[in-house]
């Protein structure tokens, strides 16, 4: 069965520096907070903001639908196997308000058309996951298993994350304006890319380490925001084939707005063995 909530009422508003990841997010404007992907509206989702139109195929990026009560967001997500996406543990936390319609859609640069859908047939969370507002959430991944394999092709877990300076590309489906009131948020379908590189500990305030990866934006003004959650972070092999490092979970400074950056990544890479026996024993 599908991991759902079927509690129908929006958490309390709260100030943006409290956000819980990049999906929790004060929307005073509008009197309510959203509650995983965050700035959201009848039906839309949200994309990155100041990336720009995916360039080439992206087989293993998928897309999660969420309601919070009759409000529609989404989280994004990794085909790390055929039958199973990787994607953060706030996406589908059970203590928050909101329920999963109960299907993913892979391999499209579309969030509402192509690729192939699949329901949701089992959930599994990391034991470990803990929501730490202000701090940052903890071990924020989980994996979903589909209902039936997919024909897409999955993505390689890197065997680690480069040093920083590796240069990275974000993807994700999240809100191209930098604003947490609905009213001014901006919904494109098409899925947004976004050339980053790994920062350092300090880049972050202190906020990344061994488990969290800071990432920078090559380009000014611009990061994955409200909705990118659970989206991939992506680096080249030397044969310049893409590779698995990071989730996207949160903020990487204590500044409300997502545009002036840095973000937090979970780090994959680490959590490789806990994948790796999850898939066997489900």
């Amino acid at each position: 069965m599908p991991h759902s909530n079927s509690r129908s009422t929006l958490l309390e508003a709260r100030p943006a520096w409290r956000r819980r990841g990049l999906l929790a997010k004060s929307l005073a404007a509008v009197g309510a907070a959203v509650v995983l992907g965050a700035t959201v509206s009848a039906g839309s989702a949200s994309a990155i903001v100041n990336g720009h139109d995916s360039t080439q195929r992206y087989p293993f990026m998928a897309s999660i639908p969420i309601k919070a009560g009759d409000i529609e967001a989404g989280c994004g997500a990794t085909l790390i196997d055929r039958q199973w996406v990787l994607t953060a543990a706030h996406c589908v936390d059970p203590n928050l308000p909101i329920t999963l319609p109960g299907q993913v859609r892979i391999g499209s640069a579309n969030r509402t058309s192509g690729g192939t859908v699949r329901n949701i047939d089992k959930i599994v969370i990391h034991p470990k996951y803990a929501q730490a507002s202000p701090k940052p959430n903890e071990n924020d991944l989980a994996l979903i298993r589909l209902d039936r394999p997919v024909s897409q092709q999955p993505i390689r877990i890197a065997k680690q994350a480069g040093p920083a300076g590796t240069p990275t590309r974000i993807l994700g489906f999240g809100t191209t304006r930098d604003t947490t009131d609905i009213e001014k948020a901006v919904f494109p379908k098409r899925l947004q890319e976004l050339d980053t590189r790994r920062g350092t500990e300090a880049e972050c305030a202190g906020r990344a380490g061994a488990t969290r990866l800071c990432t920078v934006s090559l380009t000014p003004g611009a990061m994955g925001c409200v909705g990118d959650s659970g989206g991939p972070q992506l680096q080249r092999t030397k044969a310049g084939r893409w590779e698995l490092v990071g989730t996207t979970s949160g903020d990487g400074d204590w500044d409300p707005a997502c545009a002036t950056g840095p973000g937090l990544y979970t780090n994959v890479t680490v959590y490789k063995d806990w994948i790796k026996q999850t898939l066997h024993k489900n």
